[in-house]
């Protein structure tokens, strides 16, 4: 067992030492004011007692087993619970148990207290050591890195700590910079808070700074866009600690330390989760996710995967983006219960055979061809993928009794310019059509949302391409805006959607502010060390058939309605027309047929507020 390893043995000897030798005999000391001598009889079995006692909170509550050199709050809170019962048992056995010990009462409380002391003390002074010890040891490195941290929180703090114990890592702190006044002159762990966050030029100056670490992960773009210029300015370069559920998780470490990505610029506040209502849908569940290869589709597997289902079918026809969502899961989730299917939603057939043999109890419907420009030319194949294929995922949905239906949609859907809006509009509107005819416990809606960063085929990738090759960037409007969020954000806004309680809607994410693309250019060159139009130029293309410069999300098309939670909205919907069944069915066929134009005519005739004109700017 751990507890008799030799390291566990000699933490159990010193507390055995200090607490039933140096502390009992301190004890009556203090009490007898020296004394004591007249009581040596009595001492013995007492110590007894007092061995006793401490053998059982010792292995009742596992202090040896707790790590003196990483000691906090929480180990001293279960030591003095352990000390309680500690000082209650050797009451108990001196004078409740009928003993013939002769020693004054207060003694055993005396004791107690003195134990605490020693105990606690010893673990304090063992964790100051090794911090102290590890700190000195930076003079032995060559040339440690002087670091200034931004955010002198409880992120901040763990960073520095992490820093002070590992000297080896080069890294050494020199202090913290705050906008909070109250802090500004304190100090953290021997560090001094210098002063808000604008002194920071003046900071690097003074203390010879040499990298600057930003450590607010619920801070907004815009701070750390903030912190990224003024350190820019002072010409110092400048990393990031991980996210908020990293810090929260205690998961922050030296070896976490990042670059800034263009998600801290644009990142937004964290999204708050009703983790207890999205689990009583997912957890003990199963889960059929298609498109589970892609961006959207596989991060909703790895949220999914947090709230412990019975089983997760991962269906998509590109069998090396399967592949590598597998290796991931082997490695980050090995409990996790799955199965790999390859298989295309517009193949009704294997549909059912893999709705008859999982039975999924909730299906995510992430399928859909999403480019633009190449639906365009392709309308026939964007009606056959993102129309037939949610018709066949959502009628086999409702014959099979799924619990909750979601489909994924996007705000390209709303006064609809490419075909790929239109086509993803109407798949919203098979969805309500289906939704009407569910049985009592049965969900289907679809949830809408802009562009997500680093997405295959987003701007963020062809961006860094086009850097990576010396440029130029290309831009194809300089006044076209996007809504963007991180891939994580709008997967776990998605799971939150399909918690609520309304059957037939069609959600819409709160997408923030949009975004104009060539910032977005601008900000990804500086990031990789350049300077824009200088040593990487931005070029203007032009927009492309189907692209709008502005996609709009809360219309006056619809307009919204607020949900439970403040990140999502319910869009107003108008009737589904009685005759879109016929319509419908005679989309499918003609776009069987490919007749581009046939198909354009059909849409508008679905989809009033298609446009025809190839581009629109708005």
């Amino acid at each position: 067992m751990k507890i008799f390893r030799r390291t566990y043995i000699a933490k159990f000897a010193i507390d055995l030492l200090l607490a039933c030798g140096v502390c009992v005999f301190l004890a009556f000391y203090l009490r007898l004011e020296g004394g004591f001598l007249s009581y040596s009889n009595q001492i013995p079995p007492y110590i007894f007692i007092t061995v006793v006692s401490l053998l059982l909170v010792e292995v009742v509550y596992k202090l040896p087993l707790r790590s003196w050199r990483s000691t906090g709050i929480p180990d001293l809170v279960t030591l003095f619970k352990a000390m309680a019962i500690f000082g209650l048992s050797v009451s108990g056995l001196c004078f409740v148990s009928g003993t013939s010990l002769r020693v004054p009462r207060s003694i055993p409380i005396i004791n107690t207290f003195l134990v605490m002391l020693a105990l606690g003390g010893t673990r304090a002074l063992s964790r100051l050591y090794h911090e102290n010890h590890g700190y000195k040891n930076t003079e032995s490195l060559v040339e440690p890195k002087n670091i200034l941290i931004v955010g002198a929180g409880e992120a901040g703090t763990m960073i520095a700590r992490e820093m002070l114990r590992h000297p080896e890592a080069g890294l050494k702190p020199q202090g913290f910079l705050d906008d909070d006044p109250s802090k500004e002159g304190t100090k953290i762990l021997g560090l001094p808070v210098l002063g808000p966050i604008d002194s920071l030029p003046i900071e690097v100056g003074n203390h010879r700074i040499q990298e600057v670490l930003i450590a607010i992960p619920s801070g907004d773009g815009r701070l750390v866009r903030r912190i990224v210029d003024l350190s820019s300015k002072a010409g110092v370069s400048y990393r990031i600690i991980p996210g908020v559920y990293q810090v929260l998780s205690g998961e922050v470490s030296i070896s976490q330390i990042r670059e800034v990505d263009i998600e801290d610029l644009l990142g937004r506040e964290p999204v708050s989760l009703d983790v207890d209502a999205i689990s009583k849908y997912l957890k003990g569940k199963r889960i059929l996710v298609t498109g589970a290869g892609g961006s959207i589709g596989s991060e909703i597997v790895r949220q999914v995967a947090r709230f412990g289902p019975e089983k997760v079918v991962l269906l998509g026809r590109g069998e090396n983006s399967l592949f590598e969502l597998e290796l991931e899961i082997k490695a980050l989730f090995p409990r996790l219960k799955y199965e790999l299917v390859i298989a295309d939603v517009q193949n009704r057939q294997k549909l059912e055979r893999v709705f008859k043999k999982f039975r999924p109890q909730v299906v995510f419907h992430a399928a859909a061809h999403k480019h633009v420009p190449l639906m365009e030319t392709n309308a026939d194949q964007a009606i056959i993928n993102n129309v037939l294929g949610t018709k066949n995922v959502a009628e086999l949905a409702l014959k099979w009794g799924v619990e909750r239906f979601v489909n994924i949609s996007t705000d390209k859907a709303v006064n609809p310019t490419p075909v790929m809006g239109a086509s993803k509009r109407i798949a919203e509107m098979v969805v309500r059509r289906l939704a009407e005819k569910a049985t009592p416990g049965q969900t289907f809606v679809s949830v809408r949302f802009g562009n997500v960063l680093g997405s295959r085929g987003s701007v963020i990738p062809i961006f860094k391409r086009q850097i990576a090759s010396g440029g130029p960037v290309t831009v194809t409007h300089p006044e076209m805006k996007r809504y963007f969020m991180t891939i994580p954000e709008a997967a776990q806004l998605v799971l939150q959607a399909a918690a609520l309680p309304y059957n037939g809607k069609v959600y819409v994410l709160d997408m923030g502010e949009p975004v104009k693309i060539k910032n977005l250019a601008e900000d990804l060159i500086k990031l990789s060390g350049f300077t824009p139009h200088e040593d990487i130029d931005i070029i203007y293309t032009g927009l492309r058939p189907g692209e709008k410069l502005f996609e709009e999300l809360l219309t006056a098309e619809e307009g919204t309605i607020p949900s439970p939670h403040e990140k999502i909205y319910i869009a107003n919907q108008n009737d589904i027309d009685e005759s879109f069944d016929e319509k419908l069915e005679y989309l499918l066929k003609v776009a069987q047929d490919g007749d581009k134009e046939e198909i354009l005519s059909v849409i508008k005739m679905i989809v009033p507020t298609f446009r025809l004109k190839q581009t629109v700017e708005v």
